[in-house]
């Protein structure tokens, strides 16, 4: 073993090294000082320091499942064989392609009399040390190791830290100069590895060989940490450079870790979270609720299940499936030896008031993993609880949160190392946010550090899109980094139903490598289509037994609710359903439902029948498939006078305003409303009310949608048990607009409902109306209240699963008449295409899943550089567009509320910065591309913290402005509106 408090030329010459190795190792650089906060960093400072950092991650951060793994394929050394292959990555920077960077970092070097030639200047013929380190390491390790096969998983890990993992004939060097000429390269380079490795702690390279080889899931994982040691070791704020061998030991690099740790305010999540004293205690004691029969089932599974799997719960809304999926986690967690969760949901809209209940669950564990709860999407900075604590507001009870040390201005490094440019050469993106003003050391403070680019997943806890899952699926760069984030955690996918079937091949991709990873997964729906359930189930079984055609049955759930459980024991595929009836929290009640014909935008009839509907009083929900609908409804019922509350909810609001009036509807039609619940109240809303909206509604008018997400919509309808209500409505109603009969008696839908959910769909779930409603008249004619005393209805929720079920079966369910064949064979092309657009992101291609190793995982490079254009792929469009509403006015500009900007558009304060930022709107996708050729930001946002990326929409005095061939204005209550020219 080494002697850790000698230097590294001590080591050097007590291995016995000759006096020309040593001198030549002494002066390879691994930091440049120019890039480097103006201090040369040697290489194997940098190396020490990597292994230091990963020594204290061992011991602070990695799971206890993950560390079990690399203790038994390190046979019992796992600790140190972590530190060995993090802090190993870098060795490729011993070669002259890299050490030619810098020509004043070059000229000690040379001096030493390690030399080189004329190297390429072209970009793409550059020799990257990623790669030069996994062709100097490989036929090293394949030597030493006597193996093939423990080489071949090892190698890539190296190769891969930059970002993405090459193929093996990648890393043959196009010609030796670049690698490394002569003797003295070779003896270098060996010493290199072999100083590394003993001042670590192992006697050899031999010694490091594993015993075992973690599954391709795994070693993507560790990947993915190895990137987080190295980018914590690069930071030159932490880790001052070292220019002088003598300065540089291990003892030393690990007090430098451990003090910038603390400094960092970096940690795990649980570390060693005991196991709850009662098998219902995560319910009834962290969470303070009755267990309801659904609730109980689950977390029974989560107890007896033998090994980590997957969970899939389907439940009626507002069953308590996400408290349930909670209390599943700990037990889960306990029991695996898992150190955080990440729930992900459908929207930003829905993620807010998840992550304050999850804030709500961590406390109960110990108050200060509060601050290690991330927020995960582009708008968190409206959120006050985050705010609170990520960025020391005041918290939204008023209390303090104890992060007063913790500024909230927000400076941008060069890149995601913290300034190391020789880095930035190879590629890397742009964009470390460092909070300034504070360290985060303190105990409960946040650490700033997981903010950065690709970061955010490796925070102990974590609420956001389900898109973060979804990008951990991709074949992007960095992508090890998502992984690592996940494979340490339990993962939660809330209304796992609403990914359409582009996003499915991403979440089926996520399943098999978090399958393979062994990582506990739980998926929330109310409403499943058993093929989708089947689909899950089967690709989380093909990760777990590493094949791509893995099929094991899930046998017929015995009712509604249901839990379905998947893993697999001793490379045998379990696949097991709720056995018995599972009662739900209350009875079903008979739904009655009723035609309004109506396919025009103006939507004229759907406002005579709200008017109709609450004429005596009550609360009515409006649901419809399109802006410009809602914003013509709501004008007709506003114009007209009507005697109520009114409001008015979509996607073109801006975000100061969409939280206001989200909020606002909670409060007044929430579980908790009592007797602020108003006599008579509308609100006209998009798809933004069809989940994770929890407000009750007497009676609902919505667009006809498919069958699960009109089953969706109903699920806002008699909600709450207790909610008073007016005579005329003690009765659920539904009408079903959006659509009229035909004189051919052919259904014609609206044109923007048919253009987003397709033909197939509408029909089917039309059909399935038509059963409960009566046959679909004319726009012109029905007495719509005759028709709901016809009504057949349907029973909530004890018929949702049938009805499912039937619409996306492969029995016709249409009447005679309807295209239904032909439109199921327009669906299903389309359908096709659509995934087929999405197998060219999945992060493996389905044929090479059973491969071993990471080699060649990037075989067709990265394809998305940016979050945005993340965003693009895994929804499947162009990227979205976001812009910040200004006024132009005489003299400068105003923000969307009036606050004055200055003349430039000057943001002085924080405060003013947050109303401007409140005037953010996600512009509709036929003017994105105008927007983006047409819009930029203000001379006064360069350089500042939120607003230097973002798109100024300034509307002239008029309040419009020109966008490609539309007009574009900004109405305080109807949110953007857009017309064409």
């Amino acid at each position: 073993m080494a002697d850790h408090g000698g230097s590294v030329v001590a080591l050097m010459k007590a291995m016995g090294l000759s006096p020309e190795v040593v001198e030549r190792v002494s002066r390879l650089w691994g930091k440049s000082a120019a890039r480097n906060g103006g201090r040369t960093h040697l290489l194997l400072g940098h190396l020490l320091d990597t292994a230091a950092v990963a020594g204290v991650m061992w011991d602070r951060y990695l799971s206890a499942a993950f560390r079990r793994r690399l203790d038994e394929v390190s046979g019992g050394q796992g600790r140190l064989w972590f530190m060995w292959v993090c802090g190993i990555h870098d060795c490729g920077k011993a070669c002259p392609a890299f050490q030619a960077m810098d020509t004043a970092e070059a000229a000690p070097v040379l001096a030493a009399g390690l030399k080189w030639g004329r190297l390429p200047t072209n970009r793409r013929k550059m020799w990257r040390h990623d790669v030069a380190g996994a062709a100097l390491l490989k036929p090293r390790l394949v030597t030493e190791w006597a193996s093939e096969e423990a080489a071949g998983w090892v190698w890539p890990l190296v190769a891969g830290h930059h970002g993405t993992f090459p193929s093996v004939s990648d890393i043959d060097p196009p010609h030796r100069e670049v690698q490394g000429r002569g003797a003295a390269w070779e003896e270098a380079q060996r010493a290199v590895v072999d100083v590394f490795t003993r001042a670590i702690g192992f006697d050899d390279l031999a010694d490091v060989r594993p015993v075992g080889a973690l599954r391709k899931a795994e070693q993507l994982a560790l990947s993915g940490l190895i990137v987080m040691a190295d980018w914590i070791a690069s930071d030159s704020r932490q880790f001052v450079g070292l220019a002088d061998a003598e300065l540089v030991s291990f003892d030393g690099a690990q007090d430098r870790a451990e003090a910038a740790w603390e400094r960092l305010g970096l940690r795990g999540g649980w570390r060693s979270l005991p196991l709850p004293r009662g098998r219902l205690d995560p319910l009834t004691g962290r969470l303070g609720v009755t267990p309801r029969a659904s609730q109980r089932e689950l977390l029974e599974r989560a107890w007896s299940m033998p090994v980590p799997g997957l969970m899939l719960v389907e439940a009626p809304m507002g069953e308590g499936k996400t408290k349930g999926a909670l209390a599943a986690a700990e037990v889960l967690a306990a029991r695996f030896g898992f150190d955080g969760v990440f729930v992900a949901m459908p929207s930003q809209a829905t993620s807010d008031p998840m992550y304050e209940q999850v804030l709500q669950w961590v406390r109960t564990f110990d108050p200060e993993l509060e601050s290690q709860v991330a927020l995960l999407h582009g708008r968190r900075r409206f959120n006050a609880w985050w705010r609170a604590i990520w960025e020391g507001k005041p918290r939204p009870d008023g209390e303090g949160c104890g992060c007063d040390s913790v500024g909230a201005e927000v400076a941008f490094a060069d890149d995601d190392f913290g300034a190391i440019g020789e880095d930035a050469e190879y590629g890397m993106p742009p964009a470390e946010p460092v909070f300034a003003g504070g360290t985060g050391a303190e105990a409960d403070s946040p650490a700033h550090w997981f903010l950065g680019n690709k970061r955010g997943l490796l925070t102990a806890f974590a609420v956001g899109t389900v898109d973060h899952l979804l990008y951990a699926a991709t074949r992007t760069r960095h992508v090890m980094l998502r992984f690592a984030g996940l494979a340490g955690k339990v993962v939660v996918v809330d209304e796992v139903h609403a990914a359409d079937v582009y996003m499915r091949q991403f979440l089926v991709e996520a399943l098999r490598w978090l399958g393979q990873a062994g990582v506990p997964v739980v998926l929330l729906s109310a409403t499943l289509p058993p093929a989708q359930r089947q689909l899950f189930v089967d690709a989380y079984l093909s990760g777990v037994l590493g094949k791509a055609d893995v099929h094991q049955p899930v046998p017929e759930p015995a009712g509604y609710p249901c839990v379905t459980v998947a893993y697999g024991v001793e490379g045998r595929a379990v696949a097991e359903t709720s056995r018995e009836v599972v009662p739900s929290w209350r009875e079903s009640v008979p739904v009655k439902l009723a035609w309004l014909p109506d396919t025009e935008t103006a939507g004229a009839r759907v406002s005579e029948a709200v008017r109709a509907s609450v004429a005596g009083g009550g609360v009515a929900l409006v649901v419809v498939n399109e802006v410009a609908r809602a914003q013509a409804v709501y004008e007709e019922l506003r114009s007209s006078g009507f005697g109520g509350e009114l409001h008015l909810l979509h996607a073109r609001l801006c975000a100061a305003h969409r939280g206001e009036r989200t909020e606002e509807c909670l409060r007044l039609m929430g579980s908790k409303a009592g007797k602020e619940r108003p006599r008579r109240m509308v609100v006209i809303a998009t798809q933004l009310a069809e989940q994770s909206f929890d407000v009750d509604a007497d009676v609902l008018i919505t667009d006809l949608a498919p069958t699960d997400l009109l089953l969706q919509r109903i699920g806002r309808l008699h909600r709450h048990s207790g909610t008073r209500r007016p005579d005329a409505h003690r009765v659920p109603r539904v009408l079903v607009t959006g659509v009229a009969g035909a004189r051919d008696g052919i259904p014609r839908f609206l044109r923007a409902s048919e253009a987003i959910y397709g033909r197939w769909s509408l029909l089917r779930a039309a059909a399935l109306v038509v059963e409960a409603a009566g046959p679909l008249p004319a726009p012109d004619g029905g007495d719509l209240l005759q028709g709901e005393r016809e009504s057949a209805g349907w029973s909530i929720p004890a018929d949702v699963p049938g009805l499912v079920a039937r619409a996306y079966g492969s029995e016709a369910v249409c009447p005679v008449g309807w295209p239904e064949a032909e439109a199921r064979e327009e669906w299903q092309a389309k359908e096709l295409k659509r995934a087929g657009r999405a197998e060219g992101f999945l992060l493996c291609r389905q044929r090479e899943w059973a491969f071993p190793t990471l080699e060649g995982l990037h075989y067709a490079g990265s394809r998305a550089a940016t979050e945005e254009q993340l965003d693009a792929v895994v929804r499947d469009g162009d990227p979205t567009v976001e812009a910040v509403i200004v006024r132009r006015v005489p003299g400068g500009y105003r923000a969307y509320d009036g606050a004055w900007l200055g003349v430039h558009g000057e943001v002085d304060d924080d405060e003013v910065t947050d109303r401007l930022m409140g005037g953010i709107v996600r512009l509709p996708s036929r003017i994105a591309a105008a927007a983006r050729a047409e819009l930029r930001l203000l001379a006064g946002w360069v350089g500042r913290p939120w607003l230097q990326y973002q798109l100024a929409l300034v509307l002239e005095e008029d309040g419009t402005r020109l966008l490609g061939a539309d007009r574009v204005a900004y109405d305080d209550v109807l949110g953007l509106v857009v017309e064409r020219q």
